[in-house]
């Protein structure tokens, strides 16, 4: 099956181009090629003058549609909370189980499995977001879970399963060598949820750790004789800082001042998003514990009994917009956090995150490609 995208802007690596057709041959980007150049294919889709732009790809994803995936660790849910998400343009991600108990992970592990290898549309792996937290920093996790990783903890994270696997761990709360251990066996290991000092987390970059999830939240802050984790994420040129950018997590001057602080392509947008995204769900309960959706004067936000932050109602196209409304990003830096950033974070940057030859066709929120097939005909 060959495809033909054109009459629209289409984003590349220069920017928004137009007086191009882009060739997508069964479910692979294959041409961008001059306007009136359709060489025979088999579907011409006019995208009416609108902006053709790469899938976003969101490596935080608790729930949507209603579903949180640490209540329902299963194909099912993976695949209503990637429909749910891929409204709003998002066509990669990962099914994202807070802390919980080991049992509990392998059953998540064994449902992303099984969903890529039934290919469920959009799924690109597991993040694993606990429970090897900081006591001090574990926000909404549930204290009762959290735990150090022993041997068949390290067993289970390095497991294959046809996708990537992201944890994201408290470097405090374990040795170098185990970090070393994780990346060796191709993981991304991202800190958060961490009290860990500036000094702490330099033998945890060199062994390995790639990144910091959601920068500022869960965290310990920049200070004037100790730099703390922010410190060291925004410090360091290489690792890669996720970005909630919702209104409620981080106050819009203090991102701006970190995008100030580091090259823009090591930034990424999660959403956090929790499963009142594309549902009509106001409440629902991580663990036995009541969770609500709350209106306020800048937009909904998720609280559990205490009114802490539990997760965000944000989806990508909305972290998109943010980026730059609140943070006076231009759309072009603003797209790339969403997709071609995380791609490379991920390490997927050779078939995700750009519209280019060889890429997957992973595409636009008017609708979606995925793999070649459409959301909507």
């Amino acid at each position: 099956m060959l495809q033909a995208f054109r009459n629209g802007r289409i984003f590349t690596d220069a920017g928004f181009e137009t007086g191009k057709t882009l060739l997508v041959r069964d479910g692979r980007i294959e041409a961008l090629l001059g306007a009136s150049q359709v060489l025979g294919a088999d579907r011409v889709i006019d995208l009416q003058g609108r902006r053709l732009v790469p899938g976003y790809i969101d490596t935080q994803v608790n729930g949507g549609g209603g579903v949180l995936f640490n209540e329902k660790p299963t194909v099912a849910s993976i695949a209503a909370i990637g429909a749910a998400h891929r409204r709003f343009g998002t066509t990669g991600f990962l099914p994202t189980l807070i802390s919980d108990d080991l049992a509990v992970v392998e059953l998540a592990i064994e449902a992303v499995r099984d969903a890529i290898s039934q290919k469920v549309p959009g799924v690109l792996g597991i993040h694993i977001e606990g429970p090897f937290l900081s006591p001090e920093r574990r926000g909404v996790h549930d204290a009762s879970k959290l735990r150090t990783i022993d041997e068949e903890a390290l067993r289970l994270l390095s497991t294959p399963h046809g996708g990537v696997t992201m944890v994201t761990l408290a470097p405090e709360e374990t040795t170098p060598e185990t970090i070393r251990a994780l990346t060796d066996a191709g993981v991304i290991v991202s800190a958060g949820h961490t009290d860990a000092t500036y000094d702490e987390l330099q033998p945890a970059l060199a062994n390995g750790l790639r990144g910091f999830t959601h920068l500022f939240n869960a965290m310990s802050g920049l200070g004037s004789r100790e730099p703390g984790a922010v410190g060291a994420a925004l410090a360091s040129e290489d690792s890669w800082c996720g970005l909630i950018v919702d209104g409620h997590h981080v106050h819009a001057e203090t991102l701006k001042i970190a995008l100030r602080a580091k090259r823009h392509d090591h930034f990424l947008l999660v959403t956090d998003a929790m499963p009142s995204v594309g549902a009509e769900t106001k409440s629902f309960q991580i663990q036995g514990r009541p969770i609500t959706l709350v209106g306020t004067i800048n937009g909904d936000k998720i609280v559990d009994g205490d009114g802490r932050l539990a997760g965000a109602h944000l989806d990508m196209a909305s972290a998109v917009r943010n980026a730059v409304d609140m943070l006076g990003l231009k759309l072009d830096a603003a797209l790339r956090m969403a997709s071609a950033n995380p791609a490379a974070f991920l390490k997927l940057e050779g078939k995700l995150g750009r519209i280019a030859a060889g890429q997957d066709d992973r595409l636009d929120v008017i609708n979606t490609w995925i793999d070649g097939e459409p959301a909507t005909a």
